[in-house]
């Protein structure tokens, strides 16, 4: 009976140093962590009471989590943190797109919708020109005064009729009249060197011009109104006259008719349908001939002597001009459709 309690209690001490054994690595082993971006060890099921929902609360790590739209949710356990879980898309139906949107518009139409029938006059693009010159006649009275003599001052009254072939071309008749006046130069060198300069006068002056407009625009005043406008070249041939102006008035002068071709700029601005303001520059370029230097009783003392000893020079008679254009006849017509 006394051996038997001794082996129960051989067989007690054994058991003990054998769990003791068993036990003393997991105690002396520190745990291991999880290295990083692998997925952490599901925990042992463990049975738990229904938890209470609770509001989310704000993720410290600024991650965003979303659940799926059809109200599933996945278990905490099997979502990774570092992930964002996001619900099936179902690929896009461009039909379905449609007739849901056509389906939209229909039912905000309220009424009847009546369509408007479109035309030619409700496409515009680019105002078309508020003044016409094709077929036109063109009188122009102007005024004008020389620019480049500082001897002799020019003042001008003249007129021109043109007629216009297409919108751009023309081809017109000019006639001028001369009167001048002489400046304070004129004084000063007679009083200087004790004799008057040489000079001559012009009488008149006719031509024929061709006129080519190759600009065209318009301008806004005080962004109220629209102002139209145009650029035009002229170029022409005529003819004119002019008088020398003796220094001694004891000796007679004498005229020369002269061939002027000339050629100038100028701008038209519209002001009515039948009326328009025009001014511009205008270069007369001719040979000229002057009194002759040496004129006494004994040489040169008649007109005719004078004129056949005379001096030539190359002159650049430059005008200044401006006038108010009148159109005949007082309205136009549009040969195309806006």
């Amino acid at each position: 009976m006394r051996a038997h309690r001794n082996f129960r209690v051989l067989l007690v001490i054994i058991a003990g140093v054998v769990l003791a054994a068993m036990a003393s690595p997991a105690v002396a082993q520190p745990k291991k962590k999880p290295a990083k971006g692998a997925k952490a060890p599901k925990p042992a099921a463990t049975p738990a009471p229904t938890p209470t929902p609770t509001p989310p609360a704000k993720d410290a790590g600024g991650e965003i989590e979303m659940e799926p739209d059809d109200g599933s949710k996945k278990p905490d356990a099997a979502v990774n943190p570092e992930e964002i879980e996001m619900g099936d898309e179902k690929p896009a139906d461009l039909n379905a797109d449609l007739n849901a949107s056509a389906q939209s518009t229909d039912a905000l139409k309220v009424g009847v919708v009546k369509k408007t029938p479109l035309s030619w006059q409700d496409i515009v693009v680019v105002i078309r020109k508020p003044f016409l010159k094709q077929r036109r006649v063109e009188l122009l009275p102007f005024v004008g005064t020389s620019m480049n003599d500082n001897m002799v001052r020019h003042y001008t009254l003249g007129g021109e009729l043109a007629y216009y072939l297409t919108d751009v071309l023309a081809v017109g008749v000019e006639g001028i009249y001369y009167a001048h006046s002489f400046r304070e130069p004129f004084d000063l060198v007679a009083r200087q060197a004790r004799r008057l300069p040489t000079i001559n006068q012009y009488n008149w002056s006719a031509a024929l011009n061709f006129h080519y407009v190759p600009v065209y625009g318009k301008f806004a005043i005080l962004d109220h109104s629209l102002v139209a406008w145009e650029a035009f070249f002229t170029a022409g041939i005529g003819a004119g006259q002019s008088e020398v102006v003796p220094r001694d008035t004891k000796f007679p002068g004498f005229s020369n008719i002269l061939i002027m071709p000339n050629v100038g700029a100028s701008m038209r601005f519209f002001v009515a349908k039948w009326m328009t303001v025009t001014l511009g520059i205008r270069d007369y370029v001719f040979l000229d001939k002057f009194e002759p230097e040496n004129r006494t009783l004994m040489m040169n003392a008649t007109a005719a002597e004078a004129k056949d000893n005379a001096d030539t020079a190359l002159i650049n008679n430059v005008m200044f001009q401006i006038g108010i254009s009148f159109w005949l006849p007082t309205s136009f017509e549009y040969t195309t459709f806006r």
